[in-house]
């Protein structure tokens, strides 16, 4: 079931933030997510977020800034189960358009998304980490 985060979440939230960011760029050091961690636990219970909640607590959550996805996050354990389509296709239901920053080396969420629907609109560096990152965009049609 996808519901509206809670603040009873949060802990389980944030462990799908930080352990998801740890295992889908392992071409960033460790650190530039820990150090991240402080303001994005603070940061995420003022956010739009999507949880997906099978009865047992987040298995995994969707973070959206108007039309902008800030993070799709699924637990390792449940991966390729059908949680980030789900979570996706309720953004999608609540938006006419999406887009959304994904690192190119991060090739699984690249063909993630392009299977969902999502073209390709640019490229650019991140600022902070200086890795290639595409922009995504999708539009309902």
């Amino acid at each position: 079931m996808i519901r509206d985060f809670r603040p009873e979440d949060l802990d389980a939230v944030f462990d799908l933030w930080l352990r998801g960011n740890l295992d889908a760029h392992a071409f960033l050091p460790a650190a530039y997510w820990e150090g991240h961690a402080d303001v994005v636990r603070e940061m995420l219970p003022q956010a739009e977020l999507l949880v997906y909640d099978a009865g047992g607590g987040p298995l995994g959550f969707l973070g959206l800034d108007g039309a902008y996805v800030a993070g799709l996050f699924v637990g390792r354990e449940v991966r390729s189960q059908g949680i980030g389509r789900a979570l996706l296709g309720a953004a999608k239901q609540r938006r006419e358009v999406l887009e959304l920053h994904v690192y190119q080396e991060n090739r699984r969420a690249c063909a993630f998304y392009c299977r969902e629907g999502f073209a390709v609109c640019g490229l650019q560096r991140d600022e902070q980490t200086g890795a290639p990152e595409l922009l995504l965009r999708w539009t309902r049609s």
